[in-house]
């Protein structure tokens, strides 16, 4: 497993919508977890029963709703802090090259077609993974609500994997029970990232582990940003933070 702590880039404007994204996310968790009345439930599970994706739902056109709000849900403060932590560290650069706007169109649709990926790829589960899901949790995939950020940050993911591979990322890399600190180039962090998020999906695609992770809608999310991310950055923005590079002497990494 591996953390990241920061990255290496600099960046031309300062974010907006990026620290918006990261307060609204751990305002709505303090919320439901202190004082869920003010979200219209009596618990916080209640509030993701309410409120979480459940693809059921989705695929009968109910409460489509859900499709926002199950992003700014988490299952827990360490989902949290993981998801915001990713956002934190990669999110701010890509709003830096998008504009605040652009960036958090980017990022909604990002989360969408994360929710597009989850929900095919229960459909496309054998019947054998399907009954081994049912076996291991008592209930049906269908029925189990997807919370989390995770798919729109794979979006941003993708982004930067485009953007800027060449970015240094210093992270821990856990062995065994001990962190070891590294530095490696964004391109090969996230690569590695996906390549996990894959094998992990096609276990849970075949095999119906019940992870308790949307692994499809990471990869969903990842390849969406890929595919956005040349119709969503500002040239104009792109150009000056070329030249700020070059004036700071870093070599161009896009």
């Amino acid at each position: 497993m591996a953390i990241p702590i920061e990255d290496t880039n600099v960046y031309l404007h300062r974010p907006l919508v990026n620290p918006l994204l990261i307060a609204v996310n751990v305002a709505i968790f303090i919320i439901g977890v202190l004082a869920p009345g003010l979200l219209g439930a009596h618990s916080y599970n209640e509030i993701v029963l309410k409120y979480g994706l459940v693809p059921f739902l989705l695929v009968n056109g109910v409460e489509l709703h859900r499709l926002l709000t199950h992003m700014f849900l988490h299952g827990g403060l360490d989902h949290l802090l993981g998801n915001m932590l990713f956002l934190y560290i990669f999110g701010d650069n890509i709003e830096a090259t998008m504009g605040p706007a652009r960036y958090l169109a980017f990022y909604v649709i990002g989360g969408l077609v994360a929710v597009a990926f989850h929900v095919l790829s229960i459909a496309m589960m054998p019947p054998e993974a399907l009954l081994n899901y049912r076996s291991f949790t008592g209930v049906d995939p269908w029925l189990v609500p997807a919370i989390g950020a995770s798919g729109a940050i794979s979006a941003v993911l993708g982004a930067y994997l485009l953007l800027y591979p060449r970015s240094l990322i210093r992270a821990l890399v856990f062995w065994l029970i001990f962190p070891m600190p590294v530095v490696v180039p964004a391109g090969v962090f996230i690569l590695f990232w996906f390549i996990y998020q894959l094998f992990m999906g096609m276990a849970t695609l075949t095999g119906g582990l019940p992870t308790g992770v949307a692994f499809w809608a990471h990869i969903g999310g990842f390849i969406a940003g890929i595919a956005l991310t040349p119709l969503f950055v500002d040239k104009k923005r792109v150009a000056a933070y070329r030249l700020l590079l070059q004036l700071r002497g870093f070599h161009d990494i896009f």
